[in-house]
């Protein structure tokens, strides 16, 4: 979301006068004055920092107030700009207006009027910005508490803890639906830009033809159809954080693009010659394996090595269920919380702890949804249960949610076994028991055939 901070103002004036003055006066803990004396040096500004605010006078010793405000309304289509007139130059300023203008003060002007002007002029500003990145991004407050009790899910928060204060990408993949959004929302949440926006993009989602304009904006007239100038989630993202989801369905050409960007933390906006600077933390996620998108020509090799600097692998639900009692209990309380609470059944517990879960973290809420919508006297049984979920009943023999300490063992292997990435040495190592007691339960289990990691 997006959330107000300073307010970055632009004084346009010849007058050394009213420069000094605006920054003696006019800048304090919230607000940061920068001035130019010429139209040039303001152009040059305006390229490579972002403006809240423009004080601009109507006469420049290089060129006309009013070319400059066209410049900026083409350029900077979310800044407001403040015209200075003299009281002969009334008709000029009432133009300005018309040219999209925010006000105008005339000389000699009190710093009392001056200060509330532009304090409403950011106001707007603000408000067509935060209008503008709600659109593209949640408009709810994400969630970003990592829920569960399971080793592999205090690993990832080991490494969201480790890497939200630097300003290091971070690439996390993971099966669809395993919560890759909620790692994201976490690593923002803990990192220095928190009170900042978080700006999130699905790249699956993007017009294909449009794909670049929408990542880096675009100037007017850069193509058929660019009435106005339009600003990119790059520039909505500016001090905040751009969470691209499924990254690996960008173009090799965007991506060639994006890796600039990542390197230089500078971009251009389409059919526009001026490089604009930014301070982005960012953020993707993949449910693709992008060194085999690499392998295949599919993906950049040098973006896939930046994007890979520091790397959160989420595991599937499957292979931490010790988690499922944590998740269930808070989509219980999550969903229609202006409802009872509700319990679930004992059954109806064993096949939830049974199921493999292909869709992960997003199928078990969509699956609670549904069982809380054809639920009786706020308990979850498993008659409001999907057939696929209830199946896993009649496939156990007795139906109990209690394990055989036989089943017990070789799920507790064959989670050890993934947690170290079929590493047996180090497995039986977790386990407490040599490597050829390891492997004549694996052969007794049929999980000998398993591929092994080399354990050198």
């Amino acid at each position: 979301m997006y959330t107000t901070g300073a307010i970055n103002i632009l004084v346009v004036d010849d007058e050394p006068s009213i420069c000094r003055l605006a920054q003696k006066e006019l800048a304090s803990s919230g607000r940061l004055v920068t001035t130019a004396g010429t139209a040039t040096q303001a152009m040059k500004l305006a390229a490579k920092q972002d403006f809240d605010v423009i004080v601009l006078d109507v006469r420049l010793p290089d060129g006309h107030g009013l070319t400059l405000l066209e410049h900026f309304r083409d350029r900077l289509p979310d800044v407001e700009v403040i015209m200075i007139t003299g009281y002969s130059e009334v008709g000029t300023a009432v133009e300005a207006m018309k040219m999209g203008a925010y006000d105008y003060i005339t000389k000699p002007f009190s710093l009392e009027k001056i200060t509330l002007v532009v304090e409403k002029a950011y106001q707007r500003s603000r408000l067509q910005k935060e209008n503008r990145i709600l659109r593209t991004s949640k408009c709810a407050k994400p969630e970003s508490k990592l829920i569960g009790h399971s080793p592999a899910i205090k690993h990832v928060e080991f490494l969201v803890d480790k890497v939200a204060g630097t300003r290091a990408p971070v690439l996390i993949t993971g099966e669809s639906g395993v919560g890759k959004d909620v790692v994201a929302n976490a690593v923002h949440a803990r990192s220095t830009c928190a009170d900042k926006q978080l700006v999130v993009k699905n790249c699956g989602t993007f017009n294909k033809d449009l794909l670049r304009s929408e990542l880096f904006g675009y100037r007017k007239g850069a193509f058929t159809g660019a009435v106005d100038s339009q600003d990119g989630l790059l520039s909505l993202a500016n001090n905040g954080s751009l969470f691209l989801d499924e990254v690996g369905e960008l173009s090799l050409e965007v991506q060639s693009m994006l890796l600039r960007v990542l390197e230089t933390q500078a971009y251009r906006r389409v059919g526009d010659t001026e490089e604009r600077k930014v301070n982005i933390r960012f953020l993707f996620a993949t449910n693709r394996d992008l060194a085999a998108e690499v392998e295949a020509g599919r993906f950049h090799e040098a973006l896939y090595h930046r994007l890979n600097i520091f790397r959160i692998e989420i595991p599937p639900l499957r292979e931490r269920r010790e988690d499922l009692p944590a998740l269930t209990e808070f989509f219980l309380g999550r969903l229609y919380p202006d409802r009872p609470p509700y319990k679930i059944s004992q059954r109806a517990t064993h096949c939830f702890m049974a199921y493999h879960w292909p869709g992960n973290v997003r199928e078990l809420r969509n699956v609670i949804e549904r069982a809380i919508i054809l639920s009786e006297n706020d308990l979850i049984t498993v008659q409001s249960l999907p057939q696929d979920i209830t199946k896993c009943l009649d496939e156990n023999d007795s139906g109990s949610p209690f394990m055989t300490l036989e089943q017990s063992e070789q799920k507790l292997i064959e989670r050890v076994l993934n947690h170290v990435g079929q590493n047996r040495t180090l497995a039986a190592r977790m386990l407490g028991i040599g490597r050829k007691t390891l492997y004549r339960k694996m052969c007794k289990f049929n999980m000998a055939t398993l591929p092994q990691r080399n354990d050198t």
